[in-house]
């Protein structure tokens, strides 16, 4: 079960509203990239899933026939009654108005407990906070055991992105620190309501076991540091991005060549040259 669009644009005709471009809303409105979403994401009945960006619940209510339990999060509040409304006949779903990029996420998990301790994210996040979301979920929120994302292609690439290839940056390295990230699909925009102009990704992320660099060989404030300071050079060699921080000594002691450009290095070769001072 889903919305279909005829009953996304009648939402809209009736309640005289429209989807907020401050937002970024692009409403999800075919069911074969519902299932499609569900089915990626993994989802079982025993799960507990944090939905972000819920909308009308063309997700939600897909989510809610797995039988897991779903906390379906949205921040408009002019949709809020709508969804719940939509929502209502499944016992196992729970609205949650709330901005994420503001929730307190310690305290939301105790107010939304899951019986394993650990939790599914699944969302279809707007392109102006997609990459600053998921990087504090994975720096803040352990408890969420992976994730199924639907980004703009842009945004997708970057997360899922290797090692030399075009996309391959700071946020890329941040993903494969704590996880390991597949794109697992592509969205053209006739499945939304309106349509965007660009095609969107699915992004699959599995957090790891363990950090890829480990506490004890550097903390990740003194890694991300570095990596944040190579990137921001992109085009120049490491020996200059990272004059003042890195020391020749430790690039020979890493087996990183100075002349090397940020793209080529991968989490754990950064790991090793951040873990010399």
């Amino acid at each position: 079960m889903t919305l279909t669009r005829k009953e996304v644009a009648a939402y809209f005709e009736r309640s005289g509203g429209h989807p907020s471009r401050a937002l970024g809303q692009n409403f999800l409105v075919d069911p074969n990239t519902v299932r499609k979403i569900v089915r990626l994401a993994g989802v079982e009945g025993t799960d507990h899933v944090i939905e972000i960006g819920a909308g009308l619940g063309s997700l939600t209510l897909a989510l809610a026939e797995t039988g897991a339990t779903i906390s379906a999060i949205e921040i408009d509040k002019y949709l809020i009654e709508e969804l719940q409304i939509n929502v209502r006949p499944h016992t196992n779903v729970t609205v949650v108005h709330a901005d994420a990029m503001a929730i307190d996420w310690p305290s939301f998990l105790i107010d939304h407990p899951s019986p394993n301790g650990r939790y599914v994210l699944v969302a279809n996040l707007p392109y102006n906070v997609a990459t600053p979301l998921l990087c504090d979920l994975l720096d803040f929120v352990p408890e969420i055991d992976h994730m199924l994302v639907m980004v703009q292609k842009e945004v997708g690439d970057r997360l899922a992105a290797v090692p030399r290839s075009e996309a391959y940056g700071a946020v890329s390295v941040k993903v494969a620190y704590w996880a390991v990230a597949k794109t697992v699909g592509t969205v053209p925009p006739s499945v939304f309501l309106p349509q965007p102009n660009v095609d969107s990704a699915l992004v699959r992320i599995d957090r790891r076991i363990a950090p890829a660099v480990t506490i004890e060989q550097v903390s990740h404030e003194r890694l991300f540091h570095v990596i944040k300071t190579g990137f921001g050079q992109r085009r120049k060699m490491l020996r200059r991005s990272l004059s003042g921080l890195v020391t020749p000594e430790a690039f020979e002691r890493a087996g990183v060549a100075p002349e090397a450009r940020p793209e080529e290095l991968g989490v754990e070769q950064w790991g090793r040259l951040a873990a010399i001072t």
